[in-house]
């Protein structure tokens, strides 16, 4: 009897697929790309990435077939309610198509008669990507610190992991995370609030600064590696949060003082310039690929918050000597805020020396809500700039990282609503030519999204995952056991 149950359940699933075939061998054609969301028609993806499930919101259907395949002739199959591949199969046909292009056929079942959409490609890059992401999570909420955290993800997977959450720490808020060109053994965090202080790990080494000296304005933030671990970058600000009136004009940061230091873990020591350190405002630090050269933003200071709109900040540079941890004689201006009548903020250089995004704005350095917010870059060999028209949006395009490799960027948008920033992943080969952009995966994307309350916030490549001690991290943090910053003379 057990025999003959498994003969009927076999010929049932044989004639379902059958039937199937039956249904999907000569469906009517529409001459158009299907409006899948994520939008993942013709991008460019690497070979690790986790499966690019999507669906069609704005259709009406009874099934959804898919066949997805390789150049080199194998091909994966779905067909249910929204797209959701096998990880074992998507994987083997991106290993075995490196390089090469993936051809996806959708067909819609409605009212029992199928339709095809015209197919469309999805690349694999040459380029190999980091190990995962590390990013902040919150909410667009700005009167008390609700729930936020730093999380790392996988991005061979869907799995995203906290690294630190402010529930560990009432009361806190947790921001300004960074890594040594994407390595996690060398990373910097700063925590506010009554338990504030700078947490850094250097290989698996904890410690807890209180970074607030007498001869500085104010706590270390904006933090970026020097590429030889021995030195973090910092920013000093006074900062003022002023709100909008109008309904498409949200929240301001602004400035009220900035400099620019530089701190040296093994010492315990402030390195200063007065070229640094003056009247106008100095923020957003940036080490050079190969550390000799120091970027960073300024601007002239204003009578705020009157006149906020007329601050705009420039990309600036001055030598730094890593061997006396000592700057140049004279700061250089790279991109002129008076010349482009813009604002530069968040410069990020590549690791490979060839460029420097950052985002421009119409006035501020606070660009992550500013509808007019763009991705620029600065080519490092020319001194040319150019708008990255490949990944920008009409909503903001703000905060954004390379990957070790300088092949692939990280950045966040509005796109898509305007009120939440996403993360959106784009490649640079070696000639600067951009691919579009693609969503960062998730396991049932349009629920995910559409049903998060959270923001993503300063997303940054990871090589390896990050191992912080979040036990350590609370009873410190609850603690008054800080090392006190000092000043070098």
């Amino acid at each position: 009897m057990k025999r003959i149950k498994r003969i009927i359940c076999l010929l049932l699933i044989i004639m379902a697929g059958i039937s199937c075939n039956n249904q999907v061998k000569s469906p009517s054609q529409i001459d158009k790309y299907p409006l899948i969301y994520p939008d993942y028609v013709g991008v460019t993806i690497p070979a690790t990435i986790a499966p690019l499930n999507f669906t069609l919101p704005e259709e009406v259907f009874d099934r959804i077939d898919v066949v997805v395949k390789g150049k080199n002739g194998n091909e994966i199959h779905f067909s249910g309610d929204d797209v959701s591949f096998s990880s074992s199969e998507w994987k083997s046909l991106l290993e075995s198509n490196i390089g090469d292009s993936l051809l996806v056929t959708v067909c819609l079942e409605q009212t029992g008669k199928w339709r095809q959409y015209k197919p469309f490609p999805i690349y694999i890059s040459k380029y190999p990507i980091d190990y995962g992401l590390v990013y902040r999570l919150i909410a667009p909420g700005y009167e008390i610190y609700s729930k936020m955290g730093i999380y790392q993800r996988e991005l061979s997977s869907y799995n995203q992991t906290p690294l630190y959450e402010n529930t560990l720490v009432i009361g806190s808020c947790v921001n300004c995370h960074s890594f040594n060109k994407t390595n996690p053994n060398y990373s910097s965090m700063h925590v506010r609030g009554k338990n504030g202080a700078t947490y850094l790990n250097i290989n698996g080494k904890s410690v807890f600064l209180n970074t607030k000296a007498d001869e500085t304005i104010g706590s270390f933030v904006y933090p970026y590696w020097h590429p030889s671990g021995k030195y973090i970058a910092y920013s000093v600000n006074k900062t003022r949060q002023v709100f909008h009136e109008a309904k498409e004009e949200r929240i301001e940061v602004v400035d009220l003082e900035s400099d620019v230091i530089v701190y040296q873990p093994e010492t315990n020591q402030v390195l200063t310039t007065n070229l640094l350190k003056t009247p106008s405002f100095e923020t957003f630090p940036a080490f050079s690929a190969d550390g000799r050269t120091l970027y960073f933003c300024s601007a002239s200071q204003k009578n705020i918050p009157k006149d906020y709109k007329d601050v705009k900040y420039s990309l600036c540079s001055i030598g730094f000597d890593p061997k006396k941890g000592t700057f140049g004689s004279h700061v250089d201006t790279l991109v002129s805020a008076k010349v482009l009548n813009k604002s530069v903020s968040f410069p990020r250089p590549s690791y490979d020396g060839k460029y420097i995004m950052f985002t421009l704005s119409d006035y501020g350095n606070f660009s992550i809500w500013h509808k007019e917010a763009d991705l620029w870059l600065l080519n490092l060999a020319d001194k040319s700039i150019r708008r990255l028209d490949e990944v920008n949006s009409d909503d903001t395009e703000s905060y954004h990282n390379w990957s070790s490799n300088s092949h692939w960027f990280v950045f966040s948008s509005r796109r898509g609503g305007g009120l939440y920033t996403r993360l959106y992943i784009a490649s640079i080969d070696d000639k600067g030519v951009i691919s579009k952009p693609f969503l960062l995966p998730q396991k049932k994307p349009f629920c995910y999204y559409d049903e998060s309350v959270y923001s993503y916030n300063v997303p940054d490549f990871v090589s390896s995952p990050v191992k912080w001690n979040r036990r350590e991290m609370e009873s410190v943090l609850t603690s008054a056991e800080r090392i006190q910053v000092k000043v070098r003379k």
